[in-house]
């Protein structure tokens, strides 16, 4: 026996996975099940009741899905996960669980557009309300803070950018002012960033993009770092108050340090009824296992494709903080020394037109909306994840007319670069 405590690859491959006890299998099955057999009736109330664990409803919780929540958890040193049906799916579960109609929450600019188009639209209709700061004036969320503010939402390496967040420097802020600092992970996966280490309370995957790595599926997660008291001041009453659907139960006071992933399970995604699939869970733990031998691969290839893009003269600017003299570049060695990520943008100094031309003459890189593939992505986001938002909304959230987005994938990085110039020259 060791006390030694499994490295980043080891957990990536073993944590949360046992052999079937029934049939020995070494891969975790896929529990391809609606639901599950109590032992009694005893046992069924106690199920329902939260006072055991166990499996009533593949819609709630399923073995397959167990297995990959808690291998994402130990990957990102939080206390829990719970997984559902997409990354949009997540957030939604993580500020269901947070918020009350009438509350704010703040969030950076500098995100993902579905993200912007769903927290100025789509939450309205719970009376939920965002107010914008800016991570390049991280004293942006400070004045940001009001007394109906319930949380903080940043991304870590903020998509389409690529740019790196001061993620401690936000966390003060949130700490200072009470409420949850929230931290979308996707673009870092846990390899690159653990935002828990820096001050985040609960964490969010799409699992579509590097943690699952190979385009074939859709997930998301959330996880709880168990660090927020919950109960604190009665901000939070779907933790801190008696739930009446549980026999009176405080999940705060009954589930301590991993109470939020509970309320997230059993208050929001029963309700919401987001499920991921179990099939789709074991497509992403299948995934995950190669998670630091991919990432690592897709940082080495996207710097080699932004070196050459930045001395290309029909490029205008390369915004990739793994590239010395960027702005971010510090933050960038601080956050993630391991690599500044696979996706980042530039822009081309004949701009909108020069957008759609590029797109439509690569070979290699694929036209489409998606990142984290193990494939090379590419996309114009003026035109396309950005479109709905104004000229001054695509600016501000990094997805200007002239910008495109390469998500670099696994392929040899010289043909990644003959492919972009060829297109550039035509």
């Amino acid at each position: 026996m060791t006390d030694r405590l499994p490295g980043f690859s080891t957990l990536s491959i073993h944590a949360g996975a046992q052999p079937d006890p029934t049939t020995g299998a070494r891969t975790t099955p896929i529990y391809q099940t609606a639901s599950y057999v109590f032992n009694d009736a005893d046992h069924a109330a106690s199920l329902f009741g939260l006072q055991s664990f166990g499996n009533i409803y593949t819609r709630i919780t399923n073995p397959t899905t167990a297995v990959l929540e808690e291998r994402v958890a130990a990957l990102e040193g939080g206390t829990a996960a719970v997984a559902c049906a997409s990354g949009h799916a997540a957030q939604m579960l993580v500020f269901h669980t947070l918020l009350q109609p009438g509350d704010e929450f703040i969030a950076a600019r500098r995100l993902y557009g579905g993200s912007i188009n769903q927290f100025n639209h789509a939450f309205k209709n719970f009376g939920w309300n965002v107010v914008w700061a800016d991570t390049d004036d991280v004293e942006s969320f400070q004045r940001a803070v009001t007394p109906k503010t319930k949380a903080i939402f940043i991304e870590s390496i903020a998509n389409p950018g690529g740019t790196v967040t001061d993620i401690e420097a936000i966390a003060t802020i949130a700490r200072n002012a009470g409420v949850p600092l929230i931290v979308d992970n996707t673009l870092a996966s846990p390899y690159l960033i653990r935002p828990i280490e820096h001050g985040a309370d609960i964490v969010v995957h799409s699992l579509t993009k590097f943690l699952g790595g190979h385009g074939n599926s859709l997930g998301g997660i959330l996880v709880d770092a168990g660090t927020f008291d919950w109960s604190r001041d009665g901000r939070y009453p779907a933790l801190s108050e008696p739930r009446p659907e549980y026999h009176g139960i405080k999940l705060q006071e009954t589930f301590g340090n991993f109470a939020f992933a509970i309320a997230a399970r059993v208050l929001a995604l029963r309700d919401i009824g987001s499920a991921i699939s179990p099939f789709n869970s074991f497509l992403i733990l299948t995934g995950i296992e190669t998670l630091s031998l991919r990432v690592q691969r897709h940082c080495d290839n996207a710097k080699a494709v932004a070196e050459f893009l930045s001395t290309h003269p029909a490029v205008a600017w390369v915004n990739y903080a793994g590239l010395p003299g960027d702005r971010y570049h510090n933050l960038a060695r601080k956050y993630a020394p391991k690599g500044a990520g696979a996706v980042f943008t530039f822009g081309l100094k004949g701009g909108y037109d020069a957008g759609i031309n590029l797109v439509s003459n690569v070979t290699l890189f694929s036209h489409l909306a998606n990142v984290g593939d193990t494939r090379s992505l590419i996309i114009h986001p003026a035109s396309t994840t950005h479109s709905q938002l104004s000229d001054a909304q695509k600016a501000q959230a990094g997805a200007g007319v002239d910008v495109v987005r390469l998500s670099i994938g696994l392929e040899d990085k010289e043909d990644l670069i003959a492919d972009l110039d060829q297109a550039l020259k035509a």
